[in-house]
């Protein structure tokens, strides 16, 4: 009897050691990734083990139930991420799992183009790579709604920039971001404004970049067009500006604008109406912000395009018509 106990007791040490050894080499092994790398996507909700399948469906590791001890004895089970993951070929299992916490994912880039309206936004928001769709056939008061500002209206309120995303996200989301950016950079400029701009609030400041933005091709010209529409609103002139209209126009635009178009009354008509209109007319960018808070000194009042990008600057009419004589009639 003792000496079958002491063989069992040989055997049960040789096993767990064996155990061990395979633990071990489980562990300190790269998984098995060929190549230059591979990508590795955890969905929301999946628990440690669904994963450690998942790693196995993908020929990663072939041992679910070394992985599964792992997470247990580690403690790390509830701390991994979801996401789209990009692994290289030299990780380790705990490495790879690290990988999983800390959540570096695949990440994906789209962009708000300064000078485009809401609905030329959600047309390309649409294409983004990897981005989810939710917001089919919307208008101005669902799209605002699903964002959590049901009384606002969408134009101008998505800050245009360049951002990045992993797979899972969805428009709501993303939408959410540049709402949230945008609000922040229009605080911080709004806070350090020039004194003495004819303007009440940050909104008002925000419709008045978005007008710079629509009139500038050229970057450099952004606080010269703003000091010029500045002056004017200080003069009580109306801003007389062909965006507005066009904007007004709404699906009537055809390309063209009309004298009909300038004399015909909408609440975004420049010609007809006083001050600002009701809401911006674009998505903006920082630049046109701050343009407009920290505008350029001017005595201008008048400006027309040449047609190359740039613009005659004139500080009377007289001086305005013979531009518009020049760079515009003659075409």
């Amino acid at each position: 009897m003792l000496r079958f106990l002491l063989i069992l007791v040989l055997l049960l040490a040789g096993g767990a050691a064996a155990a061990w050894y395979d633990y071990d080499r489980f562990l300190t092994t790269p998984v098995a990734i060929d190549g230059d790398g591979k990508t590795f996507t955890i969905e929301r909700g999946w628990s440690a083990r669904r994963v450690s399948k998942e790693l196995v469906a993908e020929g990663l590791i072939d041992k679910p139930h070394w992985f599964d001890i792992y997470m247990r004895v580690s403690g790390k089970s509830a701390a991994i991420k979801s996401g789209e993951f990009v692994l290289d070929n030299l990780l380790t299992v705990p490495e790879l799992v690290d990988v999983f916490i800390a959540g570096h994912t695949r990440q994906y880039t789209h962009s708000i183009i300064e000078g485009v309206n809401w609905r030329q936004m959600l047309m390309r928001l649409a294409t983004a790579e990897m981005l989810g769709q939710t917001l089919d056939s919307v208008n101005e008061n669902t799209l605002m709604a699903a964002i959590g500002y049901p009384d606002l209206h969408p134009e101008g309120q998505f800050f245009s920039d360049t951002y990045r995303y992993p797979k899972n996200t969805n428009d709501v989301e993303y939408l959410k971001r540049a709402k949230r950016t945008l609000d922040q950079v229009l605080a911080e400029e709004w806070d350090l404004r020039d004194p003495d701009l004819p303007l009440e609030n940050s909104y008002q400041a925000l419709i008045l970049a978005s007008i710079v933005e629509k009139e500038t091709a050229v970057a450099a010209e952004r606080p010269l067009i703003a000091g010029v529409f500045l002056s004017r609103l200080k003069k009580r002139m109306r801003l007389q500006t062909d965006p507005t209209v066009i904007y007004g126009m709404g699906e009537r635009y055809d390309g063209n604008i009309r004298r009909s178009d300038l004399t015909t009354d909408t609440p975004y008509n420049t010609y007809t109406r006083a001050g600002l209109p009701p809401s911006p007319i674009a998505m903006v960018g920082r630049e046109a912000i701050h343009a407009v808070l920290h505008p350029e000194a001017t005595q201008s009042l008048y400006f027309v395009a040449r047609g190359d990008g740039t613009h005659q600057f004139s500080e009377t009419i007289e001086q305005h018509n013979a531009a518009v004589r020049k760079y515009q009639l003659r075409r």
